[in-house]
């Protein structure tokens, strides 16, 4: 009986998580979840929270400074095809002049919690996500199931614990004002012809449509078909003038199937349309920005006259090594080499699922070290973790107990106009769990299950 009560809150729930589209049918399954909540240090998890709005506030700065991006992807760009696609784009708006002064940024920081030899525990940034950060939409429901769950099992103090999590408010909060900002139009989801997690996508668009607001869906070779720029350079696609594009598609190679798609792209960013993200904001996500962030000096290049926000931003850094070529990336091959098991190899990808571990490393980097094709990665510290037991609930997979390792993701909005930040703020969390045995993956990937932190 209880397994049924829980069953059908989570059927209210996953109803509106994957949706697989096949020939004859459609299948709607429930998306992965940890049967109970995951405890987190109360003072890390609100640390992750206040710095929040530093981020977005260094990635905004990041997104307006060309030299910058320049210098710290020039290496990249060389051997990576598919940043310097993306680099190129931003150079032809750089020379025509942006259309929009408007930028709207959708971010998501994500940690995991550093066990130091003391026992002590540290938050350590894995990565920021600055386009189509995803499961806003779907951690927004999970705080509802796991106080159904604790209350159930008889834990009804620790249910009332549970805390209130909406960043599907707050991310449509900030396409909202973007859109005031523009003027009536519509807010287009740039989206994958085969969608997976799209309910993930329908709580954000139900938070504009409460709002009045209309959303359209159209992938890539729709743009390409019918999007247009009038004389203002204003963007219609199926005849409609968009306000806001919100990438949830353009993150990986394989989005961009054909010339067109790169050709549709381009004729987004010269819009006069509000991009999540515009390219500049794209490229100041990359994992060689990340690195170079945490040299000497260069927060304090982007954040001068905020010695605090430095501080809390340069405490989630975990090492971060450039394998450039010269002396400095020899040394840092060497100590990869070396002792492989302290390292993670993170190339120049997002999505999941492309970060190199142990053994591995010492193959690729034997095979590139002498070659400049070694600069498409970066070098990080791998963080340690202290595992946790839980079950992991996933469709047509046995239930048993596992142990766990947790990823704390936070949301950021911002808008700026021209020079002034008209909403800057940190909107909610993500909490994604998966067994130890899986060095990466995410829930996409299907490795990762949704969760949520229980403050101890």
């Amino acid at each position: 009986r209880s397994l049924s009560e829980v069953g059908f809150s989570l059927g209210y729930m996953t109803w509106d998580t994957s949706h697989f589209t096949c020939r004859d049918q459609k299948l709607v399954s429930y998306a992965p979840f940890t049967l109970f909540p995951t405890p987190v240090p109360k003072a890390v998890f609100h640390q992750a929270l206040a710095v929040q709005t530093f981020y977005n506030t260094l990635v905004d700065k990041i997104s307006q400074d060309s030299e910058f991006l320049q210098e710290a992807l020039a290496s990249t760009i060389a051997v990576d095809d598919f940043t310097a696609r993306l680099f190129k784009i931003h150079q032809m708006i750089l020379k025509e002049g942006k259309s929009q002064d408007i930028v709207l940024g959708l971010n998501r920081s994500d940690y995991m919690l550093d066990q130091g030899g003391d026992g002590t525990s540290s938050l350590k940034q894995i990565e920021i996500n600055t386009i189509a950060a995803s499961f806003g939409g779907l951690s927004s429901r999970t705080p509802d199931v796991h106080r159904l769950v604790l209350t159930v099992a008889g834990r009804k103090e620790e249910s009332q614990q549970i805390l209130d999590n909406n960043p599907a408010a707050g991310l449509a909060r900030g396409i909202a004002k973007a859109w005031e900002l523009y003027g009536a139009a519509v807010v287009m989801f740039l989206v994958e012809e085969s969608q997976r997690n799209i309910f993930d996508h329908r709580f954000v668009e139900n938070e504009l449509w409460k709002r009045g607001m209309r959303t359209i869906r159209k992938r890539f070779d729709h743009v390409s078909k019918t999007g247009f720029l009038d004389k203002e350079k204003r963007l219609f696609v199926d005849g409609q003038e968009v306000a806001v594009v919100y990438f949830r598609n353009g993150y990986m190679p394989q989005n961009y199937i054909s010339e067109q798609a790169w050709d549709a792209r381009l004729l987004m960013e010269r819009s006069l349309a509000v991009k999540c993200p515009d390219i500049n904001t794209h490229l100041a996500g990359t994992k060689k920005v990340q690195q170079v962030l945490a040299k000497p000096g260069v927060l304090e290049r982007f954040l001068p006259d905020h010695p605090e926000a430095v501080q809390q931003i340069r405490a989630t850094f975990a090492g971060l090594y450039t394998l450039d070529m010269g002396a400095e990336g020899d040394k840092n091959i060497a100590m990869a080499l070396a002792t492989p098991d302290r390292f993670v190899l993170k190339p120049q990808r997002e999505g999941g699922g492309n970060n190199i571990y142990g053994t591995e490393i010492c193959q690729v980097l034997e095979a590139v070290k002498e070659s400049s094709e070694r600069t498409a990665y970066i070098l990080m510290d791998k963080i340690q973790p202290t595992p946790q037991q839980n079950y992991l609930l996933r469709r047509d997979a046995p239930l048993k107990i596992s142990d766990c390792l947790s990823e704390l993701g936070v949301f950021g909005t911002y808008v700026r106009q021209g020079t002034h930040m008209v909403m800057n703020e940190c909107v909610g969390h993500l909490l994604r769990t998966k067994s130890s045995e899986h060095q990466d993956g995410g829930v996409a990937a299907g490795v990762a299950v949704l969760d949520n932190p229980l403050l101890i």
